[in-house]
């Protein structure tokens, strides 16, 4: 559990940290984010996180709340107010308080700045990893730009619950026409039966994950084929490896999409090597 969270300038601990009744990302989800792993202390590719941030806060026209120096001061203090060695660091932007109005405020408004950080057990990430775990299908209800990394998550909150209840840890959403998009927090990866890494290709319809991003970058590392293209279920079902991609997860493989073995229903080679390469590919924070 966080101890220590920051709202607004000030270190607060967790069970006094506030906004206000009106802040927009509470009343309208009119706010962003990033969660970033922290691994032995540090930052993991937070200059891509950064980098979405930045895009994120463009897109929904929100002023950065402070310089890059800065906000890396306010995740560092965080991870070590928290004592955070291995686990996520958590910074949410919204555009601010302010009366209640659809309308976004024309001037003087002052972004409203979240951070906290939790610890993980890499031991039981690990475990995870070793079994592989399970994915449900279901249907992609989400708006046009999903590749704004907003807080507006009640579909994923729905999808999310929805695995859950049928014994599964993720979902995969499906879009109107068949086709898989990503996962309700996680990018979706197969590897053929030739050997082929497939991934959606970066759009309007997928958060752009950074994980992805830099596993990408592994797949050059390792020689590995890449093909950015839609992917069916269908496919995904007949697939020889299928994984999922995101900052608390990594690499973590999938064995069953609902309820169907994937491969021989373990964790195969390719998932496997790619999760034990990525932090040699991934930038480190230096402190």
């Amino acid at each position: 559990m966080s101890r220590i969270v920051y709202v607004n300038g000030h270190y607060r601990p967790y069970g006094e940290a506030a906004v206000h009744a009106e802040d927009r990302g509470f009343q309208f989800a009119d706010a962003v984010y990033e969660v970033i792993e922290v691994r032995d202390g540090r930052l993991v590719d937070e200059t891509r996180h950064m980098d979405r941030l930045a895009r994120s806060l463009s897109a929904i026209s929100v002023q950065p709340p402070m310089s890059r120096p800065a906000l890396a001061h306010v995740l560092r203090e965080v991870i070590r107010r928290n004592r955070v060695r291995h686990g996520t660091v958590y910074l949410q932007v919204s555009r601010g308080a302010a009366p209640r109005d659809f309308l976004f405020p024309t001037a003087g408004l002052q972004p409203t700045v979240v951070c906290l950080a939790r610890a993980s057990s890499q031991t039981v990430l690990d475990a995870r990893a070793a079994e592989g775990i399970s994915v449900v299908s279901i249907p992609d209800i989400r708006w046009g730009r999903c590749d704004i990394k907003t807080v507006m998550l009640l579909p994923a909150c729905l999808a999310k619950t929805e695995a859950r209840d049928s014994g599964a840890r993720e979902a995969w959403l499906i879009d109107a026409d068949g086709f898989v998009t990503e996962g309700a927090s996680s990018n979706a990866w197969i590897v053929t039966g030739k050997g082929e890494l497939v991934t959606r290709p970066a759009s309007s319809a997928i958060l752009s994950g950074v994980t992805r991003a830099t596993l990408i970058d592994a797949l050059a590392h390792e020689r590995m084929q890449l093909a950015q293209r839609p992917f069916r279920l269908t496919e995904a079902l007949a697939a020889k490896e299928a994984f999922i991609t995101a900052a608390s997860n990594i690499v973590m493989p999938v064995v069953r999409i609902d309820g169907a073995a994937i491969g021989d229903g373990r964790p195969g080679p390719v998932a496997l090597r790619l999760r034990a390469v990525f932090h040699h590919i991934a930038e480190r924070s230096s402190h």
